[in-house]
């Protein structure tokens, strides 16, 4: 009776080992049996249509042709969706954070054309078309939407190497505007294509870096404007301008200039620590260019100082935003070298919006959606460049303003925008004598907030290939150019993508006990390996020619190594088990080329010679899809599962 319990119990065993086995053998076939991937151009056409068509999928019929409008028109403006619950207590806060903003935008967006060295009313111009067209399709509450030093700086060094501003004003406006399209442009497709990736070769650390050094670069420039400097040097970089700027004290500068300009420097800065010190008084640091700017405008004009060398701002042109369509060039031989800086100016922009609205989104709690920011961003700058403006992007100073004076939703960029408008149409001859030293204190005391010593430590404490990047951005526009630093910090961000994505990182994968993982034993030296079976994770996210030789001599290292240890624990114990199976986890690899198959049908063949079996554990969907079309499963003879453990479990069953 008991060898009858015995072997009914045995029996019993075995039908269950079966079917877990018939279990393991059914999931590795999911793995097999997988759809073809989409291609590229499936892929494309679904980016298109999940930043129009973000809600399809909640309409059983989507050839219903008024659900398509629905879907695509809420796609494109946020706004109809966000308005409907849109209170008069949020348009209260929305209406003061805009005035509070306008009362900030009116002086720099004057100081930063200048930077950009066009005529002032040009950044007056910025800051009402593009808010206005953002308002209704982006996706950001608290963002204010302008003209920035950075980008203002970036196309004047630019540019000006093509176009001389001085010679040749009116064609050199025209490249501006040019290169304003071309950044529309080159962003909406990035939204639309969802290439956001492209705007990611600049790492937070070539931002950071980048940032601080075109802050240092616009410092020294507006030492022209507050030392009264009649002729100034066309280059950025800090040698020249420091140089520039000793000889024209030995020379021609201004000491009215000067007293003036760092006296309503000194105001501002006070205000600023006084706002920060007391969250109450937010509005005081905002409102304060905007006084300094009446106050010096009025001390010019009732003292006449303008007659006793005090640079002022003169003619500012009234009126509405004029049309521009004409004057965007289109032909010529430097349009290729326009639309190569439209794609800078376009990367920058996105970089510095990009950042300033996820950091507000991530404090506020709610989702900002980067394909809708591209593409608005982009609708923005195309329209601006038809409407006399030049690149506009997301300002780090307003934007906290903005979101310290209170604002609930992007209507506070219309009501800055309003005001603006109304400024243009009314107010412009008040501002004739507004001093030049008061719109470059104002740009300088936007600096600071441009460089961030403690992200710089940061950087460095946490991984020294993003602080070089970080540092070679700094040196590179400090002491060279905005583009070079631009170029130092996009190659050193590239070659650490590309060491990271294929550097040929292979693990030996053992069981942690008690539990179903299999980990890197050198972390986890308590993880178990099982004799005869050697577990390797390959960490290159793609098996290409640039590592597919590299991973498979580490691979057959590991081997050898795995094998002569073996040999040394079995001489001890009088016992021999040699490596019998290899098996390669992919679960990190995203896909391989013709070089990768070539180097695992290399592997395999080394292996059979050696009467060692290759499989393969949970490959993803473009790596099985390749490895089917070259026949390769076939010659491991579906060795395929979906798993390490499943693999391990089917593997000693065998």
């Amino acid at each position: 009776m008991a060898a009858a319990l015995a072997t009914e119990s045995s029996s019993n065993v075995q039908e269950m080992l079966d079917i877990e086995q018939n279990k393991s053998n059914e999931r590795a076939q999911w793995v097999l049996n997988a759809p073809k991937p989409p291609g590229f151009w499936q892929e494309l056409v679904n980016s298109v249509r999940e930043t129009f068509f973000p809600h399809r999928r909640k309409f059983k019929n989507e050839h219903d042709g008024f659900n398509l409008v629905f879907t695509f028109l809420h796609g494109l403006f946020p706004i109809l969706h966000w308005c409907r619950n849109y209170k008069a207590s949020k348009f209260r806060n929305d209406l003061m954070a805009g005035l509070t903003l306008a009362s900030l935008c009116i002086p720099q967006s004057i100081g930063y054309a200048t930077l950009a060295k066009l005529d002032p009313q040009y950044g007056l111009y910025t800051s009402v078309v593009p808010p206005l067209i953002y308002a209704v399709m982006g996706t950001s509450r608290e963002i204010a939407i302008g003209p920035v030093a950075v980008v203002s700086l970036l196309l004047s060094s630019m540019i000006q190497k093509v176009q001389d501003p001085l010679a040749n004003p009116i064609a050199y406006r025209n490249f501006v505007l040019t290169a304003t399209f071309f950044a529309g442009i080159f962003q909406a497709s990035f939204g639309l294509f969802r290439l956001g990736f492209l705007i990611d070769i600049l790492s937070h650390a070539a931002v950071v870096g980048f940032m601080a050094g075109a802050a240092i670069v616009i410092g020294l420039q507006q030492l022209k404007g507050l030392l009264g400097i009649p002729h100034f040097t066309n280059k950025t970089d800090a040698i020249s301008v420091v140089k520039a700027v000793w000889n024209s004290l030995h020379r021609t500068w201004s000491p009215q200039n000067f007293i003036l300009g760092c006296s309503f420097l000194c105001f501002i800065l006070t205000t600023r620590y006084l706002g920060r010190k007391k969250r109450k008084l937010f509005w005081l640091p905002a409102i304060a260019p905007l006084v300094s700017v009446i106050l010096s405008t009025l001390f010019v004009f009732l003292t006449r100082a303008d007659k006793h060398g005090v640079k002022i701002v003169k003619h500012i042109d009234r009126g509405l935003n004029p049309s521009s369509v004409h004057q965007i060039q289109f032909h010529g031989q430097h349009v290729g070298e326009v639309a190569k800086i439209g794609f800078v100016a376009a990367v920058v922009a996105l970089a510095e919006a990009i950042a300033v609205g996820r950091s507000f989104a991530s404090i506020k709690g709610y989702h900002l959606d980067g394909n809708k920011e591209m593409v608005a961003m982009g609708f923005m700058n195309i329209v601006g460049s038809f409407t006399s403006c030049y690149v506009a992007t997301g300002s780090f100073s307003r934007s906290a303003v903005n979101f310290r004076a209170g604002c609930e939703s992007t209507v506070s960029n219309i009501v800055m925008a309003i005001t603006v408008l109304i400024s243009l149409e009314f107010f412009t001859r008040l501002l004739y004598y507004t001093p030049m030293a008061i719109l470059a204190s104002i740009i300088m005391s936007a600096l600071p907030g441009l460089i961030d010593f403690n992200e710089f430590y940061n950087i460095w404490k946490v991984d020294k290939l993003d602080f070089l990047a970080c540092i070679g951005a700094f040196f590179g526009v400090l002491f060279a150019s905005v583009e070079i630093g631009l170029l130092v910090a996009v190659t050193i961000s590239f070659a650490k993508i590309i060491l990271i994505s294929i550097q040929p990182g292979t693990e030996k994968l053992g069981k942690l006990p008690g539990t179903d993982l299999f980990c890197d034993v050198d972390q986890y030296p308590m993880a178990v390996k099982t004799p005869g079976i050697l577990i390797i994770r390959v960490k290159s996210a793609l098996l290409c020619f640039a590592n597919a030789n590299s991973v498979r001599e580490r691979i057959m290292r590991w081997i050898t190594e795995e094998e002569e240890q073996e040999e040394k624990e079995s001489s001890q114990r009088k016992a021999r088990k040699n490596t019998q199976l290899v098996l390669l986890d992919l679960s990190n690899m995203m896909n391989i080329d013709t070089s990768g198959l070539a180097s695992l049908e290399e592997l395999r063949k080394t292996l059979d010679s050696n009467g060692i079996e290759l499989a393969i554990a949970n490959p993803r969907w473009q790596v099985i899809h390749k490895l089917k079309m070259a026949n390769f499963v076939d010659k491991i003879r579906g060795r395929i599962f979906l798993t390490v453990g499943e693999a391990m479990a089917s593997c000693l069953g065998a």
